[in-house]
């Protein structure tokens, strides 16, 4: 079986070709076999637009940073031959004033594969061979499935839009968008003991969300934004529409905090800002995660989230274009993932 890779070399290409892999292996990564990985709004942006907002690529690249992988070589690592490993995408300089205090997220010169962010370009993970820093792979449990584990990278994401918008047990929280990340958002929130709402335009994503922790749905259009004003301790804002956002202000209640998980694209807008200071209103952003990641991959191991009903869709990694263009269309509901060839059934 020969190894392969896709290369996204315009907006809406992607390309198949044999790999070709190369006869050194970095000092402290390990070589990796693709086991799965999963489509993320950002490799959306890049395969529609050949950018992400500000961030345009400079020359053809793999997507993926969502994945998992088999140990093929630890290449002198504590790794072990044919351990299932999760993947951190954030290659952290480990030195600077970010690093130091927990922070790797915020990191200047961190690496991050699959994306415009990283000049040079650094190859993402939807190949069939890929070479990784060691101290990035988190190996798991022989019985963890890698179908579920892929999702341990966008589950940090949530967990840490959680914890920082003060997500607890016992609190009412609205999630306003249930795509993919808003679902692992009212997962998690659920997991903590939140009593969780989720609010879509799309009624079959709110009853997937319902199936997933929420104990109620709202879908845009059928409610007015007034018979939940001021009703939610959190609102999570994973849409990124503005609207929602307003809507958001709206449903939270005076001091409360509204947090943005969505990945807004720059475009005018107006927003209610005088809601933010009537209300004493804490809004607060978040980016990727930190010691988010280790408590994803626990969930998972303790099999705590259903990720089967989170799955919307699997193909080959030969697919990967047909992959992207189902979510493009909009009609896949939950994570649509990529299959490793020794991991296609």
């Amino acid at each position: 079986m020969s190894l392969i890779e896709t290369k996204l070399t315009a907006a809406k290409a992607i390309t198949v070709a044999s790999q070709a892999t190369p006869a050194d292996i970095p000092r402290g990564h390990a070589r990796l076999r693709l086991a799965v990985g999963s489509l993320c709004g950002t490799d959306l942006h890049y395969y529609s637009h050949f950018a992400n907002g500000i961030f345009v690529l400079n020359n053809p690249v793999t997507l993926g940073h969502e994945a998992c992988a088999y140990v093929e070589d630890p290449n002198g690592t504590s790794l072990k031959k044919g351990q299932l490993v999760a993947l951190n995408p954030i290659m952290n300089c480990q030195e600077c004033d970010a690093c130091e205090r927990g922070e790797e997220n915020l990191c200047t010169t961190k690496k991050f594969p699959g994306s415009a962010t990283t000049v040079p370009h650094l190859d993402g993970f939807f190949r069939e061979t890929i070479d990784h820093p060691a101290r990035c792979c988190r190996p798991v449990s022989a019985d963890v499935n890698p179908k579920h584990l892929t999702f341990a990278e966008p589950l940090a994401c949530a967990l840490h839009n959680l914890n920082t918008g003060g997500v607890k047990s016992g609190q009412k929280v609205l999630v306003t968008g249930c795509g993919p990340m808003g679902l692992l958002a009212i997962a998690g929130a659920a997991a903590r003991g939140a009593d969780v709402t989720a609010c879509d335009l799309r009624p079959k994503a709110v009853e997937l969300a319902q199936r997933v922790g929420a104990s109620a749905g709202l879908v845009v259009g059928t409610f007015d934004d007034k018979d939940i004003e001021a009703q939610f301790d959190v609102v999570i804002e994973a849409s990124g529409a503005i609207p929602a956002f307003n809507t958001a202000l709206k449903a939270v209640r005076k001091q409360g905090t509204v947090s943005i998980l969505s990945n807004v694209q720059m475009a005018k807008a107006e927003v209610l800002l005088n809601l933010i200071m009537l209300k004493e209103i804490k809004v607060t952003g978040s980016f990727q995660f930190n010691k988010e990641f280790e408590e994803a991959v626990q969930l998972i191991e303790a099999k705590a989230i259903d990720f089967d009903a989170l799955t919307a869709a699997s193909f080959p990694l030969t697919q990967t274009q047909d992959a992207l263009e189902l979510m493009v269309s909009g009609e896949a509901f939950g994570k649509i993932i990529i299959l490793g060839q020794s991991t296609e059934t």
